[in-house]
C-alpha cells in the first residue's frame, strides 16, 4: 500500500475528538486509509444493504453493536445515524470513537455540521498526490501520460488501465451517487453535463452557455454543478476579493477533482492524445491546483486559493497563501521556458506589492531554476 501524507494529521485528531469525519470522492482511498490508520477498530460499512438497513430500522441497536473503536465506511447511506450518534458520543466522552467516511454530499454535510459540530474533526482525502506517488517510484514517468493516468488509488494498487477505470467509475458514480442520492432522472443529460464541465476546465463558469449546449434550464445547470460539487467531482476557484480599484471577473472557475477523470470525459485516451489536444493547457492547469490543494488538505488545513482576472493579458492562474501575503502562481504547460510568462503578473504583482520570491511560474520542462522575476518550477518539483 502506498503511505498517505494524511496519515500523521489523522492520527492525531483522533486523540482529541471523539469522531473525525474523512470525506472526498469515490474511491479515493477513505477506508483504506482509515483501516491502515486504526487497524485494530471494527469496520461496518452502510454500502452493505444488511447493515444500511439495520442502521435505518434500529440505529440505538446499531450504536449498541458498533459502540466505540468503529470505522463507519459509507455513512451518507444513513444520514438519520448522525441524529443518534451525538448522543452516543456525549455519554461515552473519549476522544477516537468512531471514525466515519463517505463522500462529501449534502445528506453528509448536514448531519456532521447540525448533529456533530463540536465533536467531530472534519478531514479531506482526495486520489493520491504526485509526492505519494513519488516516494514509491510510482508516478507516471512523463507528464503527458501523469494527465492521463490520473491518481486514483486503484489505478495503482490493481494496475489497471486508465481507460478500463474511467468508465465504469463514471458509471457508478451516475448509478449510486447521482440517481439515489442526488435524485436526478435522466442521467444520460447528467452524463453530458460532465463532460461540457471536463471541457471548461479552468474557464469563468457561465450558467446559462452551459444550460444552453446542455438542453437544460440555468436553474438545473446551478443545480447539477453543486452536485458535482458536492460530491467532490467539481472544485470551484473564487476570484481574489481584495479590492485593487479594479474591475474584475466576479464569477469562479470551475476545474475537476483529476486530470485523468476529466481525460476520461474529454475522450482523450493515449498520452498522444493529450499532448495533441487543445486541453492540454488546461489540464495542466488543473493539475497544478489539485497538487496544491492535497499538499493543504493532508495538514488539515483548508486551502486558500483564488485566482485574479482584470483583463486576458492582466490575469493570474492562481493566488495563494493569504490575502494579506498571497503569492502569484502562473501555470504553463509548454516544456521550455520563457521570461515572457512573467508578463502576465506584472499588473497584479505591482498592486499586491509582490517581490520575486512570491511570483511562481510553474511549467512542463524538467529543470527548476530562480530568476529575478520569480521561481521557475518544473511540474515535478510542484
Amino acid at each position: 500500500m502506498i503511505p498517505r501524507e494524511m496519515q500523521p494529521k489523522l492520527l492525531d485528531l483522533a486523540r482529541k475528538f471523539p469522531v473525525v469525519t474523512i470525506t472526498g470522492p469515490r474511491q479515493s482511498g477513505k477506508s483504506t486509509l482509515s483501516k491502515m490508520t486504526f487497524p485494530d477498530y471494527r469496520y461496518v460499512t452502510l454500502e452493505n444493504p444488511n447493515n444500511r438497513e439495520f442502521a435505518e430500522i434500529d440505529p440505538q441497536g446499531f450504536l449498541a453493536t458498533y459502540h466505540n473503536k468503529v470505522i463507519i465506511d459509507e455513512t451518507q447511506r444513513v444520514p438519520q445515524l448522525f441524529n443518534y450518534l451525538q448522543g452516543h458520543v456525549d455519554a461515552a466522552d473519549e476522544p477516537g470513537q468512531f471514525i466515519l467516511t463517505g463522500f462529501q454530499n449534502f445528506l453528509l454535510m448536514d448531519g456532521v455540521t447540525q448533529s456533530l459540530a463540536g465533536r467531530t474533526a472534519l478531514l479531506t482525502l482526495f486520489p493520491f498526490s504526485q509526492t505519494e506517488l513519488s516516494s514509491q517510484g510510482k508516478l507516471p514517468p512523463t507528464l503527458d501520460e501523469w494527465l492521463l493516468t490520473g491518481a486514483f488509488p486503484r489505478i495503482y494498487h490493481s494496475a489497471i488501465p486508465a481507460g478500463d477505470y474511467y468508465p465504469p467509475y463514471i458509471q457508478t458514480y451516475l448509478e449510486r451517487d447521482v440517481r439515489s442520492l442526488a435524485n436526478v432522472g435522466n442521467l444520460d443529460s447528467f452524463r453530458r453535463f460532465m463532460r461540457l464541465c471536463a471541457g471548461r476546465i479552468g474557464g469563468i463558469v457561465d450558467y446559462s452557455e452551459l444550460a444552453a449546449e446542455a438542453s437544460i434550464d440555468q436553474r438545473t445547470a446551478r443545480r447539477w454543478l453543486s452536485i458535482l460539487q458536492a460530491s467532490s467531482i467539481v472544485f470551484l476557484v473564487q476570484p481574489f476579493s481584495k479590492n485593487f480599484n479594479k474591475r474584475l471577473v466576479k464569477r469562479p472557475k470551475l476545474y475537476l477533482c483529476d486530470t485523468g477523470l476529466a481525460c476520461a470525459l474529454l475522450g482523450l485516451r493515449t498520452a498522444d492524445d493529450v499532448a495533441l489536444s487543445p486541453f492540454r493547457g488546461a489540464l495542466f492547469e488543473n493539475l497544478v491546483l489539485m497538487e496544491h490543494l492535497k499538499r493543504q488538505w493532508a495538514r488539515g488545513v483548508q486551502p486558500e486559493v483564488w485566482f485574479w482576472h482584470e483583463t486576458a493579458t492582466n490575469e493570474v492562474d492562481f493566488i495563494i497563501g493569504s490575502e494579506s501575503s498571497p503569492q502569484a502562481v502562473e501555470v504553463k504547460s509548454g516544456a521550455t521556458f520563457s521570461a515572457k510568462w512573467f508578463k502576465s503578473m506584472k499588473v497584479f504583482s505591482a498592486l499586491a506589492n509582490l517581490g520575486p520570491d512570491q511570483r511562481i511560474v510553474v511549467y512542463g520542462g524538467e529543470d527548476s531554476l530562480v530568476t529575478s522575476q520569480g521561481k521557475v518550477l518544473s511540474w515535478r518539483d510542484w
